[in-house]
């Protein structure tokens, strides 16, 4: 399935987004990926630093691999699940480091939640996503 066969939406009855769309259609008999939420660690079990930029950049390079593996990218994704511990703070990193891997002119629908603490002492970010697999 080529990339443009995934339509992002944002219409004019619906709120203006920043940074991802509306709406994700996705064409009839796309085969879809469900990642499991991912954090800043890595692959030998550390956390990737002790500062939100660093462990959200790990975190993304997490989803990219998974996405490899099951045969699908970024360029794929039709919407992101964010988890934050201060998005007051932390959102204009946020933004940076996932500007970095989604398409910004087509961005996959997104929701970004505050928590008051993650699974492990130390995380700051988690994402999970839902991407097609093409072909």
């Amino acid at each position: 399935m080529p990339t443009d066969a995934l339509t992002f939406l944002n219409p004019d009855t619906m709120p203006a987004p920043n940074g991802y769309s509306q709406v994700a259609l996705i064409p009839a008999g796309a085969r879809l990926v469900q990642l499991s939420g991912q954090v800043g660690i890595r692959p030998d079990g550390s956390i990737a630093g002790p500062d939100f930029a660093a462990q959200a950049e790990q975190a993304f390079e997490n989803v990219k691999a998974g996405l490899a593996t099951a045969g699908s990218g970024f360029e794929h994704v039709i919407r992101l699940g964010m988890f934050v511990t201060d998005f007051a703070a932390q959102g204009p990193a946020l933004r940076e480091v996932r500007d970095r891997y989604v398409n910004r002119a087509a961005p996959p629908a997104s929701t970004t939640l505050q928590i008051a603490r993650f699974f492990r002492d130390g995380l700051l970010f988690e994402i999970d996503v839902l991407a097609v697999v093409p072909g």
